[in-house]
């Protein structure tokens, strides 16, 4: 039972009687400063998502507080969509945009743990028949290369909408082709932000395992962790308010809209999910959690800081995390989100609105730089 859903006193009589029927020594007195602690912090969270959602003039927005266990607290304020009066609620789904980059690389990291390839398989060792279609700047490009930048590919392929009736596995090949026919504009070893490079990588998997990246994700990822409301696409169902709309602005007014990227860029940027279920996810980031999906030396990997860009996260340093911190941002463009992680710490922020223009990216920062601010505000040690 997660708090949000129930008053502040219902709560903080389920704490109490929770924590006695666990152990009779413990303390009604710290489990009832506990209970507050933790009401006063959804408090907070809301009470800075209506400021900001009221001053920026937001549809909704939604943020969470995580460690190592997953969410310790959430809000929500706003709408789900303009023009209606349905609340966005603390359990709604949010669209993660490029933030599925990381979810993306840690199913990767379960072929690699499996023995399936290496980090440094070459996009030729998978494609041998490729060898006079796609040109030779990429024939010993690695999977690592594609995951954190560096192989010199297009920022985004020409069309991601070509090839519409070919399945999946096939369209992304074929755009693949069509994309690597020519010399690379960057030299592979620098860095350049590639949202095809990512779907090369799931193409990759796609080949090696014959399943598609959907099923991959699903089979090796969201069902061990438990996030049974992670999907692809925009969320919620077409016509319908059940969950939240995406926006975007035109002529000063937020218009929704339920659309998303291409099926084939999906490795690059197609999740969906709550903000329960992300932070389950984002826990396996910090060194306390005790998922056995993967081994913790496979997973450091994918948080290696002798670059600024390793498994799906930026890695930058910052005095209030005490060091290392991860992020990153996403949208399809009519949603932005925001997650920063703090291993030092044992803490995640993250922020999504469901809307996006030029300002997004501040506002989910600002909002980011509050819930910091509450975290060091109410933490108990």
């Amino acid at each position: 039972m997660r708090f949000q859903s129930i008053s502040n006193n219902s709560f903080t009589q389920f704490v109490l009687m929770t924590a006695m029927l666990v152990s009779p020594l413990f303390s009604t007195k710290t489990v009832c400063a506990q209970a507050t602690l933790e009401v006063d912090k959804a408090k907070m969270i809301r009470n800075a998502l209506v400021e900001i959602i009221n001053k920026e003039k937001l549809p909704g927005m939604i943020a969470a507080i995580t460690n190592a266990e997953g969410v310790v607290t959430v809000g929500s304020a706003g709408v789900r969509k303009a023009g209606s009066d349905k609340a966005l609620t603390d359990d709604d789904l949010v669209h993660i945009g490029s933030c599925t980059k990381a979810m993306t690389c840690l199913m990767l990291a379960t072929l690699v743990a499996d023995g399936m390839l290496t980090w440094k398989t070459t996009l030729i060792e998978v494609f041998p028949k490729l060898k006079n279609s796609i040109h030779p700047d990429y024939h010993h490009v690695t999977l690592w290369q594609l995951v954190t930048h560096n192989a010199g590919l297009p920022a985004n392929a020409k069309d991601w909408w070509v090839h519409p009736k070919k399945e999946i596995k096939e369209r992304r090949l074929a755009i693949l082709k069509e994309n690597l026919k020519n010399a690379s504009i960057v030299k592979p070893g620098e860095y350049h932000y590639s949202n095809l490079g990512y779907m090369v990588a799931g193409c990759i998997a796609e080949s090696l395992t014959g399943s598609t990246w959907e099923s991959l994700m699903k089979k090796r990822l969201f069902g061990p962790l438990g996030m049974i409301s992670a999907g692809f696409g925009p969320p919620g169902t077409s016509n319908q308010i059940g969950q939240p709309w995406g926006h975007v602005k035109s002529e000063g007014r937020w218009q929704p809209k339920k659309f998303d990227n291409a099926e084939a860029h999906g490795p690059a940027g197609r999740v969906h999910c709550t903000l329960e279920d992300w932070a389950k996810f984002i826990s396996l980031q910090l060194p306390r959690n005790k998922a056995t999906i993967l081994d913790r030396k496979h997973l450091d990997i994918l948080i290696d800081s002798s670059s600024n860009y390793a498994g799906g996260w930026i890695v930058v340093q910052r005095p209030w995390a005490k060091g290392k911190a991860l992020s990153h941002s996403g949208s399809n463009k009519m949603w932005y989100a925001t997650v920063w992680v703090a291993p030092k710490l044992n803490r995640g922020f993250i922020v999504a609105t469901n809307s996006c223009d030029k300002d997004s990216p501040a506002i989910c920062d600002k909002m980011i730089g509050k819930l910091i601010a509450i975290d060091q505000k109410t933490q108990t040690h």
